[in-house]
């Protein structure tokens, strides 16, 4: 299983997922604010591993600071997490993440300075541990979902590269293969960062799972062909209702699938659900540069000179183009996910 989060000797490793799938690199952050700049940066992506890199960075930040009492230690701690807050709008898991780490200071006020920083360290790794879990839980429950021989369509990278480790989508895959069923994946490129074809594509080849790689716009003549069965993605934050904000594209592909009688179920544990969001409507979506979209991976630019480009990094696919939202806690119909989840 791929780790693409850790903390080691005092410091946060990120595996560069810039660099892949050329070469496996990993950046030693020893300053929160690289860790920030690495998520901004895409370096360290996808939602739970957003969270997860946030929650690290703050204890990291915690380590450097000089206050001797509670309330110094504090508001140098709290401008810190804003600092990573600021990163990236849309993975509600990124915000999720930096409150348990508030939370933990707030319950060990009466705690030294010294006991803070390592309360902090210990509570980010148990996010990461955590997070590695509900990926599992999440597997088990989804690997019932798919049969034996069928084809899955995914989209994006929602494996371990995008989270603590296991995955969430990939996840399903995972367990399934696990369980001893014959699974082959189909993977959109997903443009303009080509998180596909760089990323899903590297990882199941890394656990020897059967992916094929196709362009974005190849998944509705697959589908009509019957050779795709289901299709399972992941997620950067669900509204209560059930609406789904994913990397951009994910809409697209529901329709498709609701147009070709295909299942089309997300997987995402219960730090993606955001309880004050009562639609996806009002979810922020990240506008990323433009020269993403105008170069191949920053190199080949690909459209003329002064272009006007739209380069939203996520789309939301409302709750009624979804099967299923796959949980650590189990499958839900997305009108049943405020009930089933948020109210336990």
């Amino acid at each position: 299983m791929i780790s693409p989060i850790e903390w080691k000797d005092g410091y946060v490793r990120l595996l560069d997922q810039q660099a892949l799938p050329h070469s496996v690199t990993f950046l030693d952050c020893r300053d929160y604010r690289v860790v920030a700049q690495a998520i901004k940066d895409l370096r360290v992506r996808g939602a739970p591993a957003i969270g997860i890199a946030a929650a690290m960075g703050v204890a990291l930040g915690a380590q450097t600071l000089e206050a001797k009492t509670f309330d110094a230690f504090s508001k140098d701690l709290c401008e810190i997490c804003d600092h990573l807050a600021a990163t990236r709008p849309t993975a509600v898991n990124l915000f999720w993440a930096i409150e348990q780490m508030k939370k933990v200071l707030n319950t060990h006020r009466d705690a030294s300075v010294v006991e803070l920083k390592a309360q902090l360290i210990t509570e980010a790794c148990r996010i990461l541990k955590e997070d590695i879990e509900v990926n599992k839980a999440i597997g088990r429950h989804g690997a019932a979902l798919l049969a034996e021989g069928q084809t899955v369509m995914t989209h994006c990278n929602a494996g371990s590269l995008a989270t603590g480790g296991y995955g969430t989508a990939l996840g399903v895959v995972r367990a399934a293969c696990e369980e001893g069923k014959n699974i082959s994946v189909i993977a959109g490129e997903t443009r303009p960062v080509l998180q596909g074809a760089r990323l899903t594509v590297w990882e199941l080849q890394q656990d020897k799972i059967p992916v094929t790689l196709i362009t974005d716009n190849m998944a509705g003549a697959l589908m009509r062909q019957g050779r795709i069965q289901v299709c399972v993605v992941g997620a950067d934050r669900i509204a209560s209702n059930g609406d789904v904000v994913n990397k951009i594209g994910t809409y697209s592909l529901a329709v498709l699938a609701r147009a070709h009688g295909v299942p089309f179920y997300v997987a995402a544990p219960r730090s993606t659900i955001d309880a004050s969001m009562s639609s996806g409507d009002g979810i922020p979506i990240e506008e990323r540069d433009t020269g993403e979209v105008a170069n191949v991976l920053g190199m080949t630019r690909i459209t003329p000179e002064n272009t006007v480009i739209h380069n939203p990094a996520f789309d939301m696919t409302p709750a009624q183009l979804i099967t299923g939202i796959i949980t650590e806690r189990g499958i839900f119909r997305p009108e049943d996910l405020a009930r089933g989840m948020l109210e336990c």
